[in-house]
């Protein structure tokens, strides 16, 4: 029987490598794959060899630094693992696909062989996750061989234990031991260890040092190493030492002699997993019977039911029967992205930047931690502008398969394209009017320990909170635009294809968007050097930027209605049975 597994794995891969290729022949995935490989060559294969090339190689670190990241490695390594005990709540279920469910569950197949013939398919994604880890790695000691196979370690550890912690957490269930008693006893046990160790580090080390100037860490980092090296601690962190010690290896000898260590760890964990007697043919089907329903809700443009079922919420706002009929549209995508729009991711931003402030504080000062948080807030607005319109896909992107049912909707198709544009456009506006916020609060000083009065700060920010609303509406315009000329190279939806092919196409995608935005932003700039030059001149520099914004949102705004009537007129000419294929 395991020959017969070994020939169904073997040939599912190589017709899954055979359906890659032949989908070459279309001109949008040959491109695609083109552009893939430059760009994967350019960052993992061009770094190298310009780095080469300028006589520029990474200093080396200490050898009391490469122990601290060590160290640092295994202590992350375990609050992996420990999450994988306390975090996930449902029972063992391997991942089957339906095909291999009705034929291989019904026939005279042990247990030990589902989880062998289970354990085997995943070594194909950690092989090549392993490979990818090198390769995008450029930090690490020892040879590529070397680096690949300590990744392999690592990746297996993992792999084995969750396997094993979900046949453990199903044994606890039937024995009784709900989710909840689980997860106290163990959040328990973690605190009593957390505890020792504060209690100790406070009665054998000095008190930890204040940092006054960010660059020097040296105090803080020696510090650390002395927790990580000295006391309970490194008890703790040894098995998990052993295994990510192969990746900080310099030589062949040293490299066999801390694999040999992560390869015991391998082989318990595998000895754990296949002694495991635990029923997971039921979950499994379950799981399995989902995943199907998820690949047919794609199929059939119903994304709703893509999604696990979540408690009844309250809609974002009332949806009357009389109204504007864009509000419809509008309504629909924005529950979408309620998870985006809840008060508590919110809440968490706020939170996660007054605990990065206060930290800041203690070493840099108020002024220094307020620089900070300001050009944090600041990036992340940036970023916002370049990855938002690719991430938030409410829009086309999700609702074109089903186009043939909005055009019976009784409403202008420019009404449409507004509708289906406004939910990402009003997330993207929501979060970088907080963080403009923020960096208007924060920034009180630069760098220099200038003060920066509070009607600068108040001019640029209102300046700033005119014009990134019609940025934002633009910048989804055009991928929408993509969409409805050139549908087949989006990958619209959750099913579409996906693979190396596919991220050339997106990068693609990604840069003409880009250079278009370029254009459609120019005619805003120079209004805006306009109107500044001459009511500078006439109200000062804050009333003169105020202004020369409002100039620029106006203008940006004629652009994107001028945007969503082309939009509305390319949506009433599309057909998606016109050619327009995977």
């Amino acid at each position: 029987m395991g020959g017969a597994l070994l020939y169904y794995e073997w040939h599912s891969r190589f017709n899954r490598v055979r359906a890659r290729l032949q989908r070459l022949r279309q001109p949008k995935y040959l491109f695609g794959a083109i552009v893939g490989g430059l760009y994967f060559y350019w960052y993992v294969f061009g770094g190298l060899a310009r780095q080469r090339y300028a006589g520029r190689t990474p200093a080396p670190l200490s050898p009391d630094s490469w122990e601290l990241v060590e160290s640092l490695a295994a202590l992350a390594f375990l609050v992996v693992i420990l999450l994988m005990w306390i975090i996930p709540h449902q029972r063992a279920a391997l991942a089957f696909s339906e095909a291999e469910v009705a034929f291989l569950f019904p026939a005279p197949i042990g247990r030990r062989t589902l989880i062998h013939f289970k354990l085997l398919k995943s070594q194909t994604a950690i092989l090549f996750s392993a490979l990818f880890m090198t390769l995008i790695g450029r930090w690490g000691g020892g040879h590529f061989l070397f680096r690949a196979v300590a990744w392999w370690a690592v990746l297996s550890v993992v792999n084995l234990q969750m396997l094993g912690s979900s046949f453990a957490r199903t044994m606890l269930l039937d024995r009784g031991i709900s989710n909840r008693r689980r997860r106290l006893l163990f959040l328990g046990a973690v605190g009593v260890v957390v505890a020792g160790v504060i209690l100790w580090a406070r009665q054998s080390l000095p008190p930890p040092p204040v940092v006054s100037n960010p660059r020097d860490l040296s105090a803080l980092a020696d510090y650390a190493r002395q927790i990580l090296e000295s006391g309970p601690v490194p008890w703790l962190l040894a098995p998990f030492r052993w295994v990510v010690a192969p990746m900080f290896a310099s030589g062949a000898k040293q490299f066999c002699l801390a694999l040999c260590p992560a390869l015991a760890v391998i082989a318990l964990h595998y000895v754990w997993v296949i002694r495991s007697n635990v029923a997971f043919e039921e979950a499994s089907v379950e799981l399995s019977r989902k995943f199907a329903e998820r690949i047919a809700a794609a199929r059939s443009g119903n994304w709703q039911a893509m999604s696990k079922p979540r408690k009844g919420k309250r809609p974002p706002f009332e949806l009357r029967p009389e109204g504007w009929p864009a509000m419809a549209i509008y309504w629909k995508n924005l529950i979408g992205v309620r998870h985006f729009l809840g008060g508590r991711a919110w809440i968490w931003l706020v939170w996660i930047f007054i605990v990065a402030g206060s930290a800041m504080q203690h070493g840099m000062g108020r002024s220094g931690a307020g620089v900070m948080i300001a050009a944090a807030a600041l990036m992340l607005i940036f970023m916002s502008l370049v990855s938002g319109p690719q991430m938030l896909r409410q829009d086309f992107r999700q609702d074109l398969r089903v186009a043939d049912v909005l055009k019976m909707y009784p409403m202008a198709a420019w009404q449409v394209v507004l509708g289906e544009i406004l939910a990402p456009a009003s997330l993207l506006i929501r979060l970088q009017w907080l963080l403009l916020l923020l960096a208007v609060v924060f920034f009180t000083s630069t760098p220099n320990h200038l003060a920066v009065p509070i009607s600068w700060r108040i001019s640029f920010g209102v300046a700033a909170a005119l014009v990134l609303p019609f940025v934002d509406f633009i910048a989804l315009l055009l991928p929408n635009a993509v969409a409805l000329m050139f549908p087949a190279w989006v990958q619209l939806g959750r099913n579409s294809p996906r693979g190396f092919e596919t991220m050339g196409q997106q990068i693609i995608l990604m840069f003409g968007q880009m250079l278009v935005l370029a254009l459609a932003l120019l005619p805003a700039g120079l209004a805006f050097a306009t109107v500044y030059f001459i009511c500078s001149y006439l109200f000062g520099m804050l009333p003169a930027v105020v202004l020369a914004a409002l100039a620029a949102a106006i203008l940006l705004a004629t652009e994107a209605a001028i945007g969503v009537r082309l939009l509305g007129k390319a949506f009433e000419r599309f057909d998606w049975s016109e050619g327009v294929g995977e």
